[in-house]
């Protein structure tokens, strides 16, 4: 589906819109958040001080308000299936991350709920949306929602640090909404994604290190889910490069470091402090000079990523993921090493 002649106008209020809600749901939300839902610092956190976690609530919140008061403006489309449907799976999720947030969920249970989630919104995938054609489509349905299965939990798994979140999605939605804009993806992607950008841009000030306010589960497993169902999209439309540059920084960090893990024979579903950005903080780098690295090479792959929509061989993708997974590689390596504080 298309969204037809969107007013320009319009759109451009939606990030703006999203970003004054999840400011204001923030002030809001944040005394009673200091009151029931307490981040406690423990050996494997990030932060020293107990902090209220929970702000996803109002990312969420914003995110679909701001769809929904687009659509009732006249977007076409934004408050139509498949989309609705997306962003109803992504408030599933949102209220198993809140419960889990209070009172952890068992591993097994918090799966299938996240797996029912993820199914919903492969079923409701345009159907000419194919990433390998020459495989049968109910196989690499299966495993597009293995994978955005694991991209809704990675995306949990590396909001580990302040702004880490803001670092990471900011640069996707906006490049994502950017890429819908002009084409590239299906048209209901468009005003998610510019809503989802603008929440977290909301959000920022009071992740802003040292944060005040962190996003819980009940945020990082639907922004996970809603930004995974952009990128399977984007690569549905025939822009897999694309697709896969933009997330590479977490794709690369957390299944290096679940395979590290697996290896040594860990339980990967603990808590731990192995990603390369935690193991940064802990080799001597500032947690703004972590993100602010993290945030550097975002816009490096975005800008990689709409290389690969101006060229779209097979060929030059190739290069310019090898290219973008270079660039991940330079940055992680620095993390693993200890800061020269000469």
């Amino acid at each position: 589906m298309t969204i037809a002649s969107p007013p320009p106008a319009l759109l451009l209020a939606i990030a703006p819109a999203a970003a004054l809600l999840c400011a204001a749901l923030a002030v809001l939300l944040r005394p009673l958040l200091v009151r029931y839902a307490l981040a406690r610092p423990n050996a494997r956190s990030s932060h020293k001080v107990p902090t209220p976690q929970g702000g996803g609530i109002a990312v969420i919140a914003a995110t679909i308000a701001a769809v929904a008061l687009a659509g009732l403006g006249g977007l076409h489309g934004a408050l139509a299936a498949p989309g609705a449907v997306v962003l109803a799976a992504a408030v599933v999720l949102a209220v198993v991350g809140t419960v889990d947030d209070l009172r952890p969920i068992p591993v097994l249970p918090r799966l299938v709920l996240q797996a029912a989630a993820v199914a919903a919104v492969i079923a409701v995938l345009p159907g000419d949306a194919r990433i390998l054609p020459p495989c049968p489509l109910w196989l690499e349905r299966a495993v597009l929602a293995l994978g955005l299965l694991w991209f809704v939990n990675l995306t949990n798994f590396m909001d580990g640090l302040d702004w880490m979140t803001v670092a990471e999605l900011v640069p996707v939605t906006a490049a994502l909404a950017a890429f819908a804009a002009v084409g590239a993806a299906p048209g209901e992607s468009l005003p998610v994604m510019l809503a989802l950008a603008g929440a977290l841009i909301g959000f920022a000030p009071f992740n802003r290190p040292v944060a005040r306010l962190f996003l819980g589960d009940v945020g990082s497993l639907p922004l996970g889910l809603l930004t995974g169902w952009g990128l399977v999209l984007l690569a549905g439309n025939g822009h897999l490069a694309a697709a896969l540059l933009l997330p590479l920084y977490y794709l690369v960090d957390a299944t290096l470091t679940l395979g590290l893990r697996l290896r040594r024979g860990e339980k990967v579903w603990e808590a731990h402090r192995s990603h390369f950005y935690q193991r940064a903080t802990d080799n001597g780098f500032a947690v703004i000079e972590v993100v602010g690295q993290v945030f550097v090479l975002n816009l490096v792959l975005a800008a990689l990523a709409a290389l690969s929509l101006a060229w779209p061989s097979a060929l030059a993708g190739v290069a310019l993921v090898s290219l973008g997974a270079a660039a991940v590689a330079v940055v992680m390596a620095r993390f693993a090493r200890p800061r020269n504080k000469t």
